[in-house]
């Protein structure tokens, strides 16, 4: 018997929309529609849900909603000691979708917390010490925000967990993000970066009505899809999504492989998405400017990318849109592979197995075309970073990715599912039969 369910991702230029029937696993059918801030976003979705129109008059028996509207989550961390417990409080921040927008490190004085101020961040993550270990720079960083009404997560030396939570009263306290030295427990604290994002943010700007029906920011439903397939296939993955706002790389490598994290046995050990920026193609030129920081060429793209700044629904048919996203994944996965300055971060992405790219600029161009955006990024020899040596690319035309890491915690098998309707090798997945709207 079926079981239809709308999983939905509320993105801030487009809404998009996947009807799965969970109790097997198959999409039935697809849609998309203008994102609508300025009326609330609830009247997009459901303009998205109803241009699905195969469903006709069958129920659908739940939502399940993600979203990075409004610009996403601008997280701050503040950390013990820069190379170590900033790095993981960073690490973890991006895996739970946000934008770390400054990272401090060591006992935070006035002029720290001004720097941490004028971030103007939505949320703060404090983390700091191994469990039993040091606990003054916690206490004293604790003490510095007290007076400072922003949604916290504290997520450090759990010996100190009962004195924070006396001093931060307002703040959620989880499991501490490094226990002990070299091991990583990231999930805790990004289950209360969520919960924090739903509440505070989501709800903050689009009200409790939408804020009830959205599980989890965009880029942690994609990283959940990432994990699972991971998980699944044992190989190496490299996902790359050109969005309206933003362009997101997330990766999956085998245990072996040089720059792994440390992840389950016999399990590929994801990533968190990189940095998320340069933007997508609502902010044109700052795509340009970061290729010209990268000393990539382009040109006659200027004015091209003043149009679309203006309008960043703005759609043609010239190629300027695929050059752009060439850009904008390029630069990103660059940085992603990388890591920061310091090197920290660094992926070394030579066991690569398979490069999926999603977006709309690749689902609605021709295959050629999408993949050759993906081509552009595996023959990057320029930017300091090994590439894949044998991958094939494939397109998420149907956005089963952000749909599967929505469904993967209650119907994890048709999660599975939807992940294996992903195409085969060098092809991409286009079914006529489905409404893009």
């Amino acid at each position: 018997m079926s079981r239809l369910v709308v999983c939905a991702d509320v993105g801030s230029t487009y809404t998009k929309v996947a009807v799965v029937d969970v109790a097997g696993g198959g999409l039935v059918a697809t849609a998309a529609h203008p994102t609508t801030l300025a009326e609330g976003p609830l009247a997009g979705l459901k303009a998205a849900a109803a241009a699905t129109a195969e469903v006709g008059g069958v129920a659908v028996d739940e939502w399940y909603v993600c979203s990075s509207a409004g610009g996403g989550l601008r997280l701050a961390v503040i950390g013990y000691e820069e190379l170590v417990t900033a790095e993981a409080g960073q690490r973890v921040g991006l895996s739970a979708g946000a934008r770390v927008v400054h990272v401090a490190a060591g006992r935070l004085d006035r002029a720290g917390l001004a720097g941490v101020r004028a971030a103007r961040p939505d949320v703060v993550l404090l983390v700091g010490g191994t469990d039993g270990g040091d606990a003054e720079t916690l206490l004293h960083n604790a003490a510095r925000l007290s007076r400072w009404r922003v949604p916290t997560v504290v997520a450090g030396n759990a010996d100190a967990r009962d004195e924070v939570a006396a001093v931060l009263p307002h703040a959620v306290v989880t499991a501490n993000v490094l226990p002990r030295i070299g091991v990583l427990h990231p999930g805790p604290a990004r289950a209360a970066i969520r919960e924090v994002f739903l509440r505070h943010v989501i709800g903050g700007r689009f009200g409790r009505r939408f804020a009830r029906l959205v599980k989890a920011a965009t880029p942690d439903a994609v990283l959940t899809a990432v994990e699972l397939m991971a998980d699944h296939t044992g190989g190496g993955l490299l996902v790359v999504d050109v969005g309206g706002a933003t362009t997101d790389v997330y990766s999956a490598l085998p245990p072996a492989a040089p720059g792994a994290a440390t992840g389950g046995a016999g399990a590929p050990a994801p990533a968190p998405p990189g940095r998320r920026d340069p933007r997508g193609r609502g902010d044109a030129a700052g795509v340009l400017a970061a290729a010209t920081a990268e000393r990539i060429a382009h040109s006659g793209l200027v004015a091209a990318a003043e149009a679309r700044a203006a309008d960043p629904r703005l759609l043609t048919d010239d190629g300027v849109d695929r050059e752009l996203a060439t850009l904008a994944a390029t630069v990103a996965v660059r940085r992603h592979a990388r890591g920061d300055a310091g090197g920290r971060g660094r992926r070394d992405l030579r066991d690569v197995r398979l490069v999926v790219g999603s977006g709309g600029v690749l689902r609605h161009a021709k295959p050629p075309d999408a993949l050759g955006v993906l081509d552009a990024v595996l023959s990057d020899h320029g930017g300091g970073w090994p590439v894949p040596l044998a991958a094939d690319r494939v397109i998420d035309g149907d956005y089963v990715l952000a749909a599967a890491g929505l469904l993967a915690a209650d119907h994890p098998a048709a999660a599975l599912a939807l992940l294996e309707t992903l195409p085969g090798k060098d092809e991409t997945r286009r079914a006529p039969t489905r409404r893009d709207g």
